[in-house]
């Protein structure tokens, strides 16, 4: 029996939608080459995507957060080295170096087969089908989702906290979570969550809502606090980077008064004393000092 024309032009327009719906093949990664790479959702997964070139931040560019980065080093070398180590909560105020703490680590460790996998908050619905495609690689894995805060009930949410606990679903033991976030735990806290509190024999017990808030975050291993500078501390980054940026020049650049007061103005201006501030006024002024005809 024939098919007529009308009906085999229907069949050739569902085929080529349903070709348009299916991932295409993707080549598997060589993780000797890369050291880095992005999950990409796709369809209903998604693929790796490689990373051509790791950020040039290194460990030591990373100033005024030294007991930070001893804790999350010393657990990610017993992780390269086959020892039991943890995932990580890396916490706290915005531009502190969570995030840049992580890439340095890549930088550093990358020759020990340290990799990364980039996976964002909405993607961690995805972790099963991402640690299956890494568990079989003769590398260590840090699987690290950046900037990361949940509302209750989302579904990276509950995959996050399975993976975690590793009661329904657990990393192979070449994989390690570590994420960041400006929460410290994760979630939005309000002061409605303080009313199911009570007192047992005189200790404190959270209501429910707050013991479901801290019920993810507690399934880290590691929490790392970063907050924000006091002025001394600022001021004492700002010289390490503006003496840094311009040896990196050939040059010097004195630190006086007047480059600790426009250091101070900028981090007002700015409203903030962080690592990240600093190193964008001693950019700016490093630069502006050493430019022909610029005063």
């Amino acid at each position: 029996m024939e098919l007529d024309a009308e009906l085999i032009g229907q069949l050739k327009r569902v085929l080529a939608a349903a070709e348009f719906l299916l991932p295409q093949p993707v080549a598997p990664i060589d993780w000797s080459v890369h050291h880095a790479a992005n999950w990409k959702r796709r369809s209903f997964s998604g693929y790796l995507d490689p990373v051509d070139s790791i950020e040039g931040i290194r460990l030591e560019d990373l100033l005024g957060i030294e007991r930070q980065k001893r804790v999350i080093e010393e657990n990610t070398r017993m992780f390269l080295a086959g020892l039991p180590a943890n995932n990580a909560l890396l916490w706290g105020t915005r531009g502190t170096g969570k995030s840049s703490l992580v890439r340095a680590l890549l930088r550093r460790y990358s020759d020990q087969g340290l990799r990364v996998v980039q996976v964002d908050k909405d993607d961690l619905i995805h972790l099963p089908d991402i640690v299956d495609r890494l568990k079989s690689a003769p590398y260590r894995f840090l699987i690290f989702s950046d900037d990361v805060s949940f509302e209750i009930g989302e579904s990276s949410y509950k995959m996050l906290k399975s993976a975690l606990d590793g009661a329904v679903y657990a990393p192979p033991e070449n994989v390690l979570i570590y994420v960041t976030s400006n929460r410290r735990h994760l979630i939005p806290e309000y002061e409605s969550d303080n009313k199911g509190a009570m007192m047992v024999e005189g200790e404190i017990h959270h209501g429910e809502a707050v013991e479901e808030k801290i019920s993810l975050s507690g399934r880290f291993g590691i929490w790392v606090s970063f907050h924000s500078f006091t002025q001394d501390q600022y001021l004492e980054v700002v010289r390490q980077w503006v003496g840094k940026l311009a040896a990196k020049c050939g040059a010097q650049v004195p630190w006086d008064k007047e480059c600790q007061d426009a250091a101070i103005l900028w981090s007002q201006k700015k409203g903030d004393r962080s690592g990240r501030i600093a190193n964008q006024f001693a950019n700016d002024w490093v630069g502006h000092y050493l430019l022909p005809g610029v005063s």
